[in-house]
């Protein structure tokens, strides 16, 4: 039978208080387009004061792990049920995931025959390992699914990927306690977002060229429309009296887009590309309205 995985409701939300001798936390998962080497520029957005912290496209998380020492709510949502159902083992049962990870090895016979089990017929803590254990020892991070949402990133090439580290998963585990987790689309999860409080957007980036997107971490991938669904979304939460900072691909198109909003340019590492000769760094764009 299927694993159903049911919602918090909202009203079983607590707010986290300061935690000054928490361990420090970092992102569990090797995530594309994660901001870790972009959080300078990020954190100069960031209020010294959070009420409340929302990230709707939460990947790895990276800004959520830098600043959760100074949010007393913290709500994260992502349209990626896997991905969310891995941050909800991990922060409830880091134990059970991290026993369900020894079981794994890294070889590319293990990798298909994991790559091929339906994780919604494992136990619940098996299901956020598999995840875990894909996510290290895949080509670049990729989180990539078919139409059908069958996860199809071969495997990558490494000496020694570590996907099973209790440090890290430990650390992370208290850094989400009390953090409401939501398998949500952006719209709904921002409907959470209270004047004063401050959001971070970092959805699939529009694509630079015709072959350099990346956008199919759930099935429906995420198109133009929806770019322009979360601009409409930017300006209804500016009108909220909510802060956020928006990161995105600095395209033409994109600029015109929040043409209404502060903007700022940035250089951030561009490491997905199938040649190395076409990594390096990028001009990205950082929208704001404070």
């Amino acid at each position: 039978m299927p694993v159903v995985q049911l919602r918090r409701p909202a009203s079983s939300f607590v707010s986290r208080p300061l935690d000054d001798d928490a361990p420090e936390a970092a992102p569990f998962l090797k995530w594309a387009g994660g901001k870790t080497s972009l959080l300078p520029e990020l954190l100069k957005h960031v209020p010294a004061r959070l009420r409340g912290y929302h990230e709707p496209f939460v990947g790895g998380g990276a800004l959520f792990f830098a600043v959760r020492r100074m949010a007393r709510r913290a709500v994260l949502a992502d349209s990626n049920a896997e991905l969310i159902h891995c941050y909800r083992q991990v922060r409830d049962d880091v134990s059970a995931v991290l026993d369900a990870l020894a079981r794994h090895v890294y070889g590319k016979t293990h990798f298909q025959e994991v790559r091929a089990l339906d994780p919604l017929r494992l136990p619940p803590a098996e299901r956020a390992a598999r995840f875990v254990y894909l996510n290290k020892t895949c080509f670049n991070g990729l989180w990539r699914v078919n139409r059908a949402g069958r996860f199809n990133v071969p495997i990558g090439r490494y000496k020694n990927p570590q996907f099973n580290n209790p440090a890290v998963l430990f650390s992370a585990s208290h850094a989400l306690r009390g953090v409401e987790l939501l398998h949500a689309s952006f719209e709904e999860a921002l409907q959470r977002a209270r004047p004063g409080d401050f959001v971070y957007l970092d959805p699939p980036y529009d694509p630079v060229s015709a072959t350099a997107s990346f956008a199919s971490y759930t099935p429906g991938g995420f198109s133009w429309d929806d770019q322009k669904r979360l601009a409409h979304a930017c300006i209804a939460l500016n009108r909220r009296g909510v802060r956020f900072l928006l990161s995105n691909s600095a395209t033409d198109r994109i600029r015109e887009l929040y043409r209404g909003f502060a903007q700022r340019m940035v250089r951030a590492p561009r490491f997905i590309n199938s040649r190395g000769s076409g990594r390096g760094r990028v001009d990205e764009l950082l929208v704001f309205n404070a």
